[in-house]
């Protein structure tokens, strides 16, 4: 019984730190570099967390209709040492996102650059995650 009571708390353990691990990927895992996109819309939710922070935007589509998408940006503490911090922005501010969308086709977008209603513009890009504008990237042409 001490047994199967040490291997369900040792598997805890071990899911408890590997779901964590799987948040964080890199750029090229979820976004694709050739698919640049401009976001303008209000904001409508903030997600101030780690690995990635997320906010969306409400934008209006080709069809004149509201969309939602989720702009994921770097960790709350990359962001606050570049000047964005989460006191920024508010529920309805208008801010402009450019970025990469995502692989799956889903409404998600990497945002690289941030302009937030003040007019200041952010690198929103997760440190070290090899995308564009990430100095730690590899050249271009050349392997990582």
């Amino acid at each position: 019984m001490k047994v199967r009571i040490g291997l369900g708390i040792a598997g805890a353990i071990a899911l408890a730190l590997a779901v964590p691990a799987q948040a964080h990927h890199s750029f090229s895992a979820m976004f694709d570099s050739a698919k640049p996109v401009r976001l303008v819309g209000k904001l409508t939710k903030i997600e101030w967390t780690n690995p990635h922070s997320y906010f969306y935007v409400e934008v209006k589509n080709g069809r004149g209709e509201l969309v939602n998408w989720a702009c994921e940006g770097a960790g709350p503490g990359a962001l606050s040492r570049r000047g964005f911090k989460k006191g920024d922005i508010k529920l309805g501010d208008t801010l402009i996102v450019d970025g990469y969308l995502a692989k799956s086709g889903a409404k998600i977008v990497d945002a690289r650059r941030v302009t937030l209603p003040d007019g200041r513009v952010v690198n929103g890009g997760t440190p070290g995650d090899g995308g564009p504008g990430d100095p730690t990237a590899a050249p271009a042409g050349k392997a990582g």
